[in-house]
């Protein structure tokens, strides 16, 4: 290598050059260049501590509206199960009134139903008795060639009494 050939006149030389010129280079990077590096680490730390602390701050904001949205939330879900009760009873008492209305004209027509039928089954038998005492009349003056109405009367209601009392037991 001949930068390294130590017999040569001009190495000396070389070296106090390679000296002046380091030092030169040294003091223009303290002086211009390094400061100005700085200034640019220290403007972009600057920066990025800012934007961190704006990025933490908007975290919170947004844990704050979070948790104000979860809130509201809640209670709307609370009014709402709140209203959705309250229209089930008003519901449930509604129904309640139409069905005691309800029951109680079906009682009323149920009862003016049964008055109706026992009034037609009082009419039937009465009319049953009379066919019964007529016919039975006919029967006994047509085979005795005579009858007693009274003792007719009395033999069908006899029957038509006992007729009852079978069925009175039976119900």
């Amino acid at each position: 290598m001949p930068q390294l050939d130590f017999g040569n006149p001009l190495l000396i030389a070389q070296v106090v050059w390679l000296l002046i010129i380091f030092g030169l280079l040294c003091y223009v990077m303290a002086t211009y260049a390094l400061p100005r590096v700085a200034e640019v680490l220290e403007h972009r730390d600057g920066r990025i501590r800012g934007d961190l602390e704006a990025a933490q701050a908007a975290k919170a904001e947004a844990d704050a509206a979070m948790a104000a949205h979860r809130e509201a939330t809640a209670k709307a879900r609370a009014d709402a199960q709140s209203s959705i009760a309250s229209a089930m009873q008003g519901a449930q008492a509604e129904a309640a009134r139409r069905a005691e209305t309800l029951n109680a004209k079906l009682a009323k027509q149920i009862e003016e139903a049964e008055t109706r039928i026992a009034a037609a089954r009082d009419a039937a038998m009465g009319a049953l008795r009379q066919v019964s005492v007529d016919t039975t009349h006919n029967l006994v003056a047509k085979l005795t060639g005579q009858a007693d109405a009274t003792a007719v009367n009395a033999a069908v209601d006899k029957v038509l009494g006992a007729r009852d009392a079978l069925a009175t037991r039976g119900s």
